[in-house]
């Protein structure tokens, strides 16, 4: 609860120190906010040859939106998967890029991370902002679905922070995490149904001459349920099932938990780390 305090006290630090990161994210380029449109752009672009017509994967249409675009299809997981990279990459490195600010003055150092994946979250919302007008360009009614999307835009928020306020601790007493993070994200985006369908896991695999509930294991990954929950409600236009829902705020809420923790328990040494 004293952090908790401590952290409210300090709104309009973070509003300040969010402001920074924004202006300071496409400084003196000449596309400069535009990037947070073009690289997602570029990266659809590229998965759509790749995945739609070298390797010919096929989705299943929109239910019951019967929508079967597979560049859309595409976004409704590309978009929250880049809030998860650039926020836990963002949020990892949000103490080390600040040791001056930490080694001078007392401040909540929860502040940084939560101001960086901040940031970033308000990229999303352009980003989504612009998706959504496409799909009701294409005929996609998408509207009444957009309170639901802010409420789980909202939900993985506070998972974000979660990871990236344990990572930004560890990562300055183990330089190694930023390394291994970069191997890690490279299998856990692949092993989240962004540029496949869901549908392609197999219920069950035979290992060792046992039955592996392959799918119930897979989904036990929170990016498959945010995925899905974001296509149900952009794509499918339906309401996430109850237990998703509810296993996603179970998440974020231990991810939130477990970093506090980790992070109130290393920062009294930060300082001296740094």
């Amino acid at each position: 609860m004293a952090t908790l305090t401590e952290l409210s006290n300090a709104r309009e630090l973070m509003v300040n120190l969010t402001l920074r990161e924004l202006r300071g994210k496409y400084k003196r380029s000449v596309l400069g906010w535009a990037w947070s449109l073009f690289n997602p752009l570029v990266t659809m672009a590229i998965f759509t040859v790749v995945f739609l017509v070298f390797l010919r994967v096929r989705i299943p249409p929109g239910d019951p939106s019967g929508m079967n675009v597979f560049a859309f299809y595409l976004l409704c997981g590309l978009l929250p998967w880049n809030f998860l990279s650039n926020g836990m990459n963002g949020g990892m490195t949000a103490l080390i890029s600040n040791a001056t600010l930490i080694q001078k003055v007392y401040f909540p150092r929860e502040i940084l991370v939560a101001a960086n994946v901040a940031s970033w979250l308000v990229s999303l919302l352009i980003e989504l902002a612009v998706f959504a007008v496409a799909l009701l360009i294409v005929g996609n009614m998408v509207l009444p679905w957009l309170p639901a999307v802010l409420v789980l835009v909202a939900v993985q928020a506070v998972f974000v922070i979660g990871i990236g306020l344990l990572l930004s601790v560890l990562n300055v007493y183990f330089r190694d995490v930023q390394h291994l993070m970069a191997i890690l994200l490279q299998f856990w985006f692949y092993s989240t149904p962004i540029v496949y369908p869901l549908t392609v896991v197999p219920t069950t695999v035979e290992l060792f001459g046992f039955d592996l509930p392959l799918r119930a294991i897979y989904e036990l990954n929170p990016m498959v349920r945010f995925v899905e929950a974001y296509r149900d409600l952009l794509y499918d236009l339906r309401f996430p099932p109850v237990g998703d829902i509810a296993y996603l705020l179970a998440v974020s809420g231990l991810a939130l938990a477990i970093g506090l923790v980790v992070f109130n328990r290393l920062e009294p040494k930060l300082a001296e780390e740094l």
